[in-house]
Parts: structure tokens; sequence; C-alpha cells
């Protein structure tokens, strides 16, 4: 893959569940480095476009590329492995675990020892990689600012702060595409502007490509590099931000607004 070659290529993807149609035909590219989000009213595809992404569903029809390989047919750990991480809509923390270990959790595909080697932490090199393992999810602990809670049960936190933990174990598989479904869904002003300048941050420092959902406009139009729209399963606007809200179709699915024009007319490539 070159500098010019998008990291995620989406060719015509089609998602359907019995007689429901979930993803109509959706095409679009992810260049390396961009704040990609994906709008849309509810139930028009969006978590199920990341879902095809990240491998938990496969498409019916059409492909998925990343870094230039075709992986519709991989499964998820094998995406994860080639560094494509997520997080969920509905948080995926195990509740009875510490802050600290369900980070640990995004690093277990990057373990090397085996049983054996487990069974002989002491005497061993498992005791040098686990300890290296924890100081990368210490250094991630200290970006998103949950030191002080890095030993709290996950169950027993506050939701801003499950989600901060969410997006800490998908950062801790240290992916070179994060896809992040709703990071900002039921936090109060304060805790979206800090999950917004994080967001901000992994793709600007760390060097993450970012794929969001997220419903919030005003920080969907502030921090995204290129935005496209959903409805019913059929992409019907992409572009920048201010092209995109713009656009009579996107204004017609989120404000019952007339469309008097026609898709090829209006639709932004």
């Amino acid at each position: 893959m070159t500098s010019q070659d998008p990291i995620l290529q989406i060719s015509d993807v089609s998602l359907v569940f019995g007689g429901v149609r979930a993803l109509s035909d959706v095409s679009f590219s992810v260049q390396p480095g961009e704040l990609f989000s994906i709008i849309g009213p509810n139930g028009a595809g969006k978590t199920s476009m990341l879902n095809c992404i990240s491998g938990r569903y496969q498409p019916t029809m059409g492909s998925v590329s990343f870094k230039g390989q075709n992986v519709t047919g991989l499964k998820p750990n094998a995406r994860a492995e080639l560094g494509i991480g997520r997080t969920f809509q509905n948080l995926a923390l195990f509740g009875h675990m510490n802050v600290l270990d369900n980070i640990m959790v995004g690093r277990h595909h990057l373990l090397k020892n085996n049983f054996l080697t487990g069974s002989l932490y002491w005497f061993s090199c498992a005791q040098k990689e686990e300890l290296e393992h924890r100081r990368f999810c210490e250094d991630v602990i200290d970006f998103l600012e949950i030191s002080h809670i890095r030993k709290a049960t996950a169950g027993t936190l506050s939701y801003g702060l499950r989600k901060r933990v969410e997006l800490a174990r998908a950062v801790a598989l240290r992916p070179d595409l994060i896809l992040l479904d709703e990071p900002m869904a039921g936090m109060n002003l304060e805790e979206k502007e800090d999950m917004a300048r994080f967001i901000i941050d992994l793709n600007e420092e760390w060097g993450m490509t970012v794929v969001m959902i997220e419903h919030d406009m005003g920080v969907v139009m502030d921090i995204s590099s290129r935005v496209m729209v959903l409805d019913f399963g059929r992409k019907i606007a992409e572009g920048l931000p201010e092209e995109v809200m713009a656009n009579a179709h996107v204004r017609k699915a989120y404000l019952g607004e007339e469309d008097d024009v026609t898709d090829e007319d209006e639709q932004v490539a």
C-alpha cells in the first residue's frame, strides 16, 4: 500500500437479514490519517457498516479491503491482528474485572508466550513480556486521564468513565484503524469535550485513522475530515462537513424538509 492508497476500501457492500436490507450497495474509502464520520438517522445501517468492517458481520455482497488486502472473509480476531480496533455502542467491558485488566485484554493478541512458558512465569520471559504490555497500558491510562480508577472494578464506574475504559481497550491494540461506535452517547457536555479531545489526539498525535459514528452533529462538524451519510441502508451523501450539511437529501433525512433534486444532482462524491 502506497501513501496515496486508501487504508480502508468499501466496495458495493450489501447486508441482508432475511427480508431486511440493512445496507444496499454502499461504497466509500478512507485515506490514512483521516477522521471519517458516518452519520444518519436511527436504523440507517451505521453500526451494521462498522460490523462489516470489523468482521462481526459478513457482507451479503461486496468487499472490504484494509491496507490493500481483501479482508471480507477474515474473522474479527484476524482483522484485529492486522490493525483494526473498535469500540461498541453498547459497552462490552468485563464488569467483574478492574480497569487495568480490561485494558490488558486489548493486548492479548500481541502476547507471544504460550501455556507452557506461562506456567513457568517467574523463570521464563513471560513475566518480562507482561510487564512490557502493562507499561504500554499504563501509557494509555495516563493519556485518557483515568489513572485514579486504574484498580477500580469496571462495573462500578459511571457510564462516562466506562466509555473511556472501552476506548482505552481499543487503543491498547495500537490499531492503524480505530472504529468508534457512538463514543459520546449518554455523556454530558464536559465528558463530550474530553472525549472529542482524546479522539483528535489519537488521530493527530498517535497517528490512528478514525472511522466514527456519532449523533452529536456539532462534534461531527467540528472534528471530522470527511462525512458520509446513510439513510435506510443507502449512502445519500459524502464529502466535507460543510458540503454534507448543505445537501438537500441530508436535510430531508434529518429534518424532513422537501427534496426536489435527484440523487445524481445532489450527492457529493
